[in-house]
């Protein structure tokens, strides 16, 4: 084992409520189990073993869980797959871990609104904790053994929250798709069907959460990959307005302003008390914001009065699922029936202009640069025999862009994000999409494939389809689990409100959260 398979802090767990909420009350007595993650800086995964969690290290007694209506008994098979025996945590043995740890110990223990809670890092830039094995869902930091030397803005917020960081999740190779099965730590499987895929990039934090590993889980969003894994594994994703989060000191302007840093969690409480702890700007940061006015956990429950809302459950360049329309559809009846005024109507580009091609300039410039960071970092130059065929298309495509055709696509998005944001201005309030264009494809349906470069890149934008625009515009979206098909699939439903408006976005989800009640269905994974 090279790194950190995901250990239990001694004497801090976590306790549910009934709602599936994350509390600050420790149960001593009764432990919650802190599973290993295929691919959280751990043991090398097999791609066809598990579906993304392993060994909790906690053992506790298992209370009888409800069933999900529409996906039958909980399966419990995944007991073959979860190890309740004790082992070290070998991320707590390692030397620079043990060093950050020990000058982290000197200050007063975080007595914040999650003390105590367990918790799990994404594997990604956002999630760097210094002395912690940092790999990016990549063999070649993995094989390095590669450690970060920096802790980010967010972590030390998540730390000052009380969390307890108890290991990291497994991602897709650099973050890179809208699956998470990396040739890394392998595939990360479904809860709701072992089957299917978890999504991505915060795959493996979205399994974990939805297997009731964690309450809370770290992920970040640079297409869609908060709200894509939510939607996929039945859990809340928000994706927070542009400079809501820093993403200091080592991320600025990343991807032109398009990713995201935040959490997946199972409830809307949880979702706002987090915002609550971890919002602001830090100094240095490339965009600003307006404060809220009030606490986010205060909007839970307000009234958020009639509003004007837009559903759009159709797109003229990627075909649409039923499951996918019927999701949208029906949560534009449950909104109406709340006493909201809702009509078929939407930013006209985001049912059709074409992003990917500008996107894709901007992700390959970037990703150029990060992988030559990383050969210098590793002191050799990286090859197509260090990652998967699509990124290293992607990173070769990336070398041969100029300074004239980035700003050229920047110009192009920003023209994209006004034409967008003007919709808001004509008297709506919310508009309502599917999260993604399809149900949870199956394992291997996504990856990348070496005949045919970037067709995992491209098969990964129609998917996300809805999901991106709002990485462009930068406006706060939420997934939420308010819908599952026949096969006992969740279809996650995407809420966009204005720029700086996750306060509007809070009350109408909790509105939501008390008519739906997803809290009342479990996966037939589950601890």
């Amino acid at each position: 084992m090279r790194s950190a398979a995901c250990g239990c802090a001694e004497g801090s767990t976590s306790r549910l409520d009934d709602a599936g909420s994350a509390s600050s009350r420790w149960d001593a007595t009764h432990p919650r189990p802190c599973g290993g993650i295929v691919g959280c800086s751990g043991e090398k995964g097999d791609p066809d073993e598990g579906f993304g969690v392993r060994s909790p290290r906690c053992p506790r007694p298992r209370r009888p869980g409800r069933r999900g209506r529409n996906h039958g008994p909980r399966d419990r098979r995944c007991g073959d797959r979860l190890d309740p025996g004790p082992r070290p945590d070998p991320q707590r043995r390692h030397p620079r871990a043990l060093r950050a740890r020990a000058t982290r110990s000197q200050g007063s223990a975080a007595r914040g609104p999650f003390r105590g809670v367990p918790f799990l890092l994404k594997d990604l830039a956002g999630g760097n904790r210094a002395g912690d094995p940092h790999h990016w869902g990549t063999r070649f930091l993995r094989d390095a053994d590669h450690c970060a030397t920096t802790t980010s803005y967010l972590v030390e917020k998540f730390e000052a929250a009380g969390l307890v960081v108890v290991g990291r999740t497994n991602v897709p190779e650099l973050g890179a798709w809208a699956t998470t099965e990396s040739q890394a730590y392998g595939p990360c499987r479904s809860p709701w069907n072992p089957d299917h895929a978890s999504g991505g990039s915060s795959g493996g934090a979205a399994a974990a959460v939805a297997a009731g590993i964690v309450p809370i889980a770290h992920a970040s969003d640079g297409g869609g990959s908060i709200r894509n894994p939510a939607s996929q594994c039945g859990v809340v994703g928000l994706k927070p307005s542009r400079a809501r989060i820093s993403l200091g000191p080592d991320i600025g302007d990343m991807w032109g302003g398009m990713t995201f840093e935040f959490i997946v969690s199972r409830s809307v409480r949880d979702t706002a008390a987090m915002l609550d702890a971890v919002q602001g700007p830090m100094p240095g940061d490339p965009y600003g914001i307006a404060p809220p006015e009030r606490p986010y956990s205060d909007e839970l429950g307000a009234d958020p009065g009639s509003l004007r809302v837009g559903v759009l459950s159709h797109h003229d360049q990627v075909p649409l699922h039923p499951d996918c329309v019927e999701a949208a559809a029906s949560v534009g009846r449950v909104l109406e029936g709340l006493g909201h005024h809702v009509e078929a109507s939407h930013p006209t580009e985001v049912a059709g202009s074409p992003l990917l091609s500008h996107t894709l300039t901007i992700i390959a410039s970037a990703q150029a640069r990060g992988v030559e960071d990383f050969g210098q970092l590793l002191g050799r130059e990286l090859g197509p025999e260090d990652m998967d065929s699509d990124n290293w298309a992607v990173t070769e495509m990336g070398r041969q862009m100029n300074a004239a055709q980035y700003l050229g696509a920047v110009q192009a998005l920003q023209t994209y994000q006004r034409k967008v944001a003007a919709w808001w201005t004509e008297g709506f309030d919310l508009l309502v999409t599917p999260t993604l264009t399809a149900p949870p494809p199956r394992i291997g349906e996504m990856v990348p494939d070496e005949a045919k470069p970037l067709d995992a890149f491209m098969r990964s934008g129609g998917l996300l389809a809805f999901t991106l625009p709002f990485n462009v515009t930068g406006q706060p979206a939420v997934s939420l689990p308010l819908h599952w098909n026949e096969a006992g699939l969740p279809i996650g439903v995407q809420l966009i409100a204005a720029m700086g408006r996750e306060d509007l976005l809070l009350r109408v989800a909790s509105q939501l959260e008390r008519e739906v009640e997803w809290s009342e269905r479990l996966p037939r994974i589950h601890l």
